[in-house]
């Protein structure tokens, strides 16, 4: 486990907050790591009916992955794959969580806070917040599986948008594509998600449990996944990407060439 991670239990809720103020919230390789664990901790407890994902602090959800931890961890083949891997994963075990999943959201939700708000079943957003997947200001190869994920929710024209302007959207834009469920003033946030879970927690388990399988079930829909993954790495292994990590730690504008 890691200190950029808290977990916590609240009678019937099980909280996991995402703890890296000073970034912001993003996303670093050991919170990716911790993910899984804390999902799996609260699955096997009888007592947690519910879960919430939140942000410390009230700048951020989740302003992306860390990227300062890129030219380590997102800059040679093997690293790229080994970070692609673990981020993976917990994106995986939070989408198959058979427990019901909130996402509070406050503040920046960007990139990978996308990734992980899409995954919630129910997603609350206060007025403040702030969402957008700036991938094509840095070169990044999206995986198909995150695409797959937004396009199911908020729909291809939305999802075309959101990756081809890589602009910030108001809260209120995000409720209108479908990407949040409901957006309530950031003074009331709190309050809105607790009397969310009280009635989630007083409704059956095994009920809930099989309604999120069914319709994972139904959903599936089958896409050649190497050839995503192969378009993706030519991202990766692009000098726009090398670009787009050295112009983001110096604070300026890439000059990408599309090579």
């Amino acid at each position: 486990m890691t200190e950029r991670i808290i977990a916590k239990k609240e009678g019937p809720v099980g909280w996991l907050i995402f703890n890296n103020p000073e970034r912001r919230n993003a996303v670093s390789v050991d919170m990716w790591e911790a993910i899984p664990m804390v999902l799996a901790q609260y699955e096997s407890d009888p007592e947690v009916r519910v879960i919430v994902l939140a942000g410390a602090g009230d700048k951020a959800f989740v302003s992306g992955a860390d990227i300062s931890q890129f030219e380590k961890q997102r800059s040679g083949p093997e690293a790229v794959q080994r970070y692609e891997e673990l981020a993976e994963g917990a994106a995986a075990k939070l989408q198959n969580c058979d427990k019901p999943v909130v996402g509070m959201i406050r503040g920046y939700c960007l990139g990978a806070g996308v990734n992980i708000a899409v995954l919630c079943d129910i997603r609350i957003a206060s007025d403040d917040a702030r969402f957008g997947i700036p991938a094509a200001k840095m070169g990044l190869g999206y995986r198909a599986s995150s695409m797959k994920n937004l396009v199911e929710i908020v729909g291809a024209a939305p999802a075309r948008e959101i990756m081809l302007t890589a602009r910030q959207f108001t809260a209120a834009e995000a409720k209108e594509m479908g990407l949040v469920s409901k957006v309530v003033p950031a003074a009331e946030l709190e309050k809105t998600v607790a009397e969310l879970t009280q009635t989630i927690a007083g409704n059956a388990p095994l009920t809930m449990r099989t309604a999120k399988r069914i319709i994972r079930e139904i959903g599936k829909v089958e896409y050649d996944a190497a050839k995503c993954r192969a378009w993706a790495k030519e991202c990766f292994d692009s000098a726009d990407y090398q670009e787009g990590r050295k112009a983001f730690m110096e604070k300026r504008k890439p000059a990408f060439t599309g090579k």
